[in-house]
């Protein structure tokens, strides 16, 4: 009989220096006394690991990434899973999606299913799926051909850029999902139709990995030449963190103003983004440290004076939900000034514990970079208010126990 106690977790990728968020909710399912077994559709391609992953005790097992790498698994995966009672619930779902979605991705999602339900550990008896796009059809397809239950956490990206239809049939067929913005939330809700099996769960954060700072901050205020304003960005240079509009604001910062921008982080838009810094005239106030791990991320949050992300939503409806990072960096007393975009409104109010503007507003996003550099004491103030909503509202620890108490919910009906 299977431990309906153990999950297997189906992500896109593990272990990700930009997922800290999930990589922090498995540890937190570990210690609530879930096991979990996890399963990722792509290998891992950045160089460093935050601390969190090595904490993690479940084992690890990857899908083949392209069919094509590893044909002879993917048939006798085939094989096995049609001969499978599910085989014709997980094939009508197949050819019914096919026709809106010709591609080589749908052919490859189905394989993984396959792959994924032929070599299913034995002991997990229930799957959960991050991300509600190419994860969540490998879990449809799966859960079809095994007969059993399953869920998925939607975040940012995979509810924006999906279809509804899409989206409609995965939440026909799930048990729950859950989410992590009231903007997400309400774009699911409307899709689950009568179901309405869609979970609002803010992530949170482990507090004790970003304990308060309570070491006064600086009153650099950009007036001394020696010792600049330190700014800082943290993200992934891709079109939806609007590096390029960040740069365009500082480009047009007053001549008197003095600061140093820093920016963690890889990402494909990087050469872009260092091209425009020099063509702006700024690359000798800038410095691009790549990517780093949580603990040299905490140390430059509590070395900073100021931080800044002009998120926008991208022309295919990309989106960042409620990026960590800002959580992180509130957590810790530092003033963002960012965007209205999506779920960055649920946790900031301007004026009150930041300062937000419209995105794509260069103009406006550098009013009030000027604003927050030349008054030291206002960004203490609202970063003190910032802090103080994280540490109310923004634990991880609530997060775990709503997927707890989905999980039980679950395996109890199923019972």
């Amino acid at each position: 009989m299977q431990d309906k106690k153990t999950i297997l977790v189906l992500l896109k990728g593990y272990p990700r220096l930009s997922e800290t968020f999930i990589a922090q909710e498995l540890l937190g399912l570990e210690q609530a006394g879930h096991r979990l077994v996890l399963v990722a559709m792509r290998r891992p391609t950045d160089k460093k690991r935050h601390p969190v992953h090595d904490e993690i005790q479940a084992p690890v097992h990857y899908l083949p990434e392209y069919l094509h790498e590893e044909p002879l698994r993917v048939l006798k995966a085939m094989w096995k899973v049609m001969r499978m009672p599910g085989r014709t619930a997980a094939l009508s779902q197949f050819l019914r999606d096919l026709p809106r979605d010709v591609s080589r991705n749908r052919f490859r999602r189905f394989g993984q299913a396959a792959v994924l339900a032929a070599e299913w550990p034995g002991d997990a008896g229930w799957l959960h799926a991050h991300f509600i796009h190419t994860p969540a059809s490998v879990a449809l397809y799966a859960s079809l051909l095994r007969g059993m239950g399953w869920s998925v956490s939607a975040h940012a990206k995979d509810i924006w850029t999906s279809a509804d239809w899409d989206i409609a049939e995965k939440l026909a067929r799930a048990d729950w999902a859950v989410t992590c913005t009231q903007a997400g939330f309400t774009r699911l809700n409307a899709l689950s139709g009568a179901r309405q099996n869609v979970h609002l769960s803010y992530h949170g954060l482990d507090l004790k990995r970003f304990p308060a700072f309570d070491a006064p901050r600086s009153q650099r205020d950009g007036s001394d030449r020696s010792e600049p304003v330190r700014l800082l960005s943290v993200g992934r240079a891709v079109r939806k963190k609007g590096y390029d509009v960040l740069l365009r604001a500082l480009s047009s910062l007053p001549r008197d103003l003095n600061w140093r921008f820093t920016h963690i982080g890889g990402g494909e838009e990087l050469v872009r983004l260092k091209a425009l810094a020099d063509e702006l005239g700024l690359a000798e106030r800038i410095d691009w440290k790549g990517a780093m791990d949580q603990r040299d991320v905490l140390s430059h949050y509590r070395e900073s004076d100021l931080f800044c992300l002009a998120c926008r939503i991208t022309e295919d409806g990309d989106r960042d939900g409620l990026p960590n990072v800002l959580v992180e960096a509130a957590s810790q007393g530092l003033m963002a000034v960012s965007t209205t975009v999506s779920g960055i409104s649920e946790l900031f109010s301007d004026g009150e514990n930041a300062l937000l503007v419209a995105s794509e507003d260069p103009a406006a996003l550098a009013l009030a970079l000027e604003n927050a550099m030349r008054h030291p004491e206002r960004r203490h103030a609202l970063g003190s208010a910032a802090a103080a909503r994280v540490r109310r509202d923004f634990d991880y620890r609530n997060s775990i126990r709503d997927l707890t108490r989905l999980f039980a919910e679950s395996w109890s009906r199923r019972a």
